[in-house]
Order: structure tokens, then C-alpha cells, then sequence
């Protein structure tokens, strides 16, 4: 993509998700993840009423009166976003390709984060790191997240969701908002450890990204098929019953074990399909959480 083309899109993209970050997003982003980490403020005195599980038992034997620990909500968040740039990414039949889905939610959530004087960073990742870029905020940072987002070429195929789960936790030592965008079809089903010490630091929350001809295969006779990620093609007869059904049973697969493994950790998720709004679902999402 040349330049021009891509400054562009930038501002496309830029327009409709600022927008929607600003008028939509931003009371349901701030609600959702505003007060989930609280700081130490200072001490006073113990008032009748007083929640005795923050008295403050070193200031209060050295006065030999009861003091209690003032706590205040921590202002500024970190957003971390784990962008799946796999091939399988590109893919969609009606609207838009899952990769375009996922680079507007990933600028929606960016704008929020911003209006909340949230800084924002990406780990973009296929079968290895492919780019990483430390939170930061403000406006120019955010539209070189988009640029990346649309113009990123990974130098690998697959997918590793295990290894980008191990750099997060390895390069996010401070507790962080974390939202994790891939469409789940991975091979190699090792991310549950990483995952779950991530879940122990971190606030996660998983995005699936689907389209419905990964969910059931149309009925349209003998199709030529190219697995992405491996580059393999096979035919298949979408005209036998039991060759749709396998079909779907490995979409069903992937998206169950998704849901268990985030749910065994106690991750929200949410699924979103390319053919639909994800403003509805993502504000139900949001309220869910308030």
C-alpha cells in the first residue's frame, strides 16, 4: 500500500472510530474498567461505620488509636491490545475481512482509551512476535497503532497464541486492561498456562472475530479449498451432509475450547461476526461489566 493510499485509509478509519469512541464508547469503556485498580491515598482517623479491613494496624499501635487506609481510584490505565495478524485474519464473504473488523475495534478501543487519559500499546503476533509497540498516549501514537494495524505484512503465517501471551506477561509488569483479538483457530492449543498468569495480573477480555462461512459451509457443490496459515488445499463436496458438518464441528472446536479456556481463568469474552454491528454487541459487552 503506498502512502497516499494508506494516509487515507488512516483517515477513514480515523473519522468513524473517533467518532464512535467519543459519542458511544467512552461512558461504557470508562464504567467497564475505571476503578477495577485502586491506590493507596493516605491514613485518618477511624470513624464509627469504618470498614475494619482497612485499618492500618502499624499506624495505629505506633498512636495507640485506630487509623484506617484512604484508598482512591487509579486514574490512568494501561491498554494493551494483542492483535492476531495471522492469515487466517483475511477472511470474510459478506461485509469486510475479520483482519478490517479487528483493526476498527482495536482504533475504537485505542480512542477510548485516550479520552480516559488511558496510554495505549500493541503486541502484534502470528506464530512469533511480529512488531511491538509500548503503551503510550496521545493522538499521533494512536494513528501509528492504525497504520500498523493496516499496513503490518507479518513475516510468518501461523498462529501462537501461547508465545504472545508469554511476551505479554513478560513486557507488562504493571496491571494492565488487556484485550485479545483473534479468531481462535489455533493449532498448537498450548496458551492455557500463559493465560492464566496473565488473568492474575492483568484485567483480560477476549474478542473472537468470525465470519459465517467459517461457521457453515454454503451448499454449493465441489470447492476448492487453501487452509491460509499452511498454504494446503483440499477439495471438498459442500453438496455431502457429512462433509458440512465436519466442517462446522471444527469451527465449534476451536470457539469451545476459546470459551473454556478463558472462562477457567475467569476472562469475559465476547464473539463478533463480520457481518454484523459489533457497536450493539460491544456496548451490551461493556454494560455487562459495569
Amino acid at each position: 500500500m503506498d502512502a497516499k493510499e494508506l494516509l487515507k485509509k488512516v483517515r477513514k478509519i480515523e473519522i468513524k472510530t473517533k467518532g464512535l469512541s467519543k459519542h458511544i464508547f467512552s461512558g461504557e469503556y470508562h464504567s467497564a474498567f475505571k476503578g477495577r485498580g485502586m491506590s493507596f491515598s493516605e491514613v485518618r482517623n477511624y470513624h464509627y461505620g469504618d470498614d475494619v479491613r482497612n485499618i492500618d494496624w502499624n499506624v495505629t499501635a505506633r498512636y495507640n488509636e485506630p487509623f484506617i487506609k484512604i484508598f482512591e481510584e487509579e486514574r490512568e490505565l494501561t491498554v494493551m491490545l494483542l492483535v492476531d495478524v495471522s492469515k487466517s485474519s483475511i477472511f470474510g464473504t459478506v461485509n469486510q475481512m475479520k483482519n478490517a473488523l479487528i483493526t476498527e475495534i482495536c482504533a475504537v478501543l485505542a480512542f477510548s482509551a485516550i479520552n480516559n487519559n488511558d496510554k495505549v500499546g500493541v503486541i502484534f503476533f502470528s506464530s512469533k512476535i511480529e512488531l511491538f509497540i509500548p503503551p503510550k498516549k496521545g493522538k499521533k501514537h494512536i494513528l501509528r497503532i492504525i497504520r500498523e494495524l493496516l499496513d503490518l505484512e507479518p513475516e510468518e503465517q501461523g498462529t501462537n497464541l501461547g508465545e504472545a501471551l508469554r511476551y505479554f506477561n513478560n513486557v507488562s509488569k504493571k496491571r494492565s486492561i488487556a484485550f485479545v483479538l483473534s479468531d481462535f483457530i489455533v493449532p498448537e492449543k498450548d496458551y492455557e498456562d500463559p493465560l492464566r498468569i496473565a488473568a492474575k495480573r492483568h484485567d483480560i477480555t477476549g474478542i473472537h472475530i468470525y465470519d459465517q462461512a467459517e461457521k457453515e459451509l454454503p451448499k454449493v457443490g465441489l470447492i476448492r479449498a487453501k487452509d491460509p496459515e499452511t498454504g494446503n488445499s483440499i477439495w471438498i463436496d459442500t453438496s455431502s451432509k457429512r462433509e458440512r458438518q465436519r466442517y462446522s464441528q471444527f469451527f465449534q472446536d476451536n470457539f469451545d475450547f476459546f470459551k473454556t479456556t478463558f472462562n477457567k481463568s475467569g476472562i469475559d469474552t465476547v464473539s463478533l461476526e463480520t457481518n454484523q454491528s459489533y457497536v450493539t454487541e460491544l456496548i451490551k459487552f461493556f454494560k455487562k461489566r459495569h
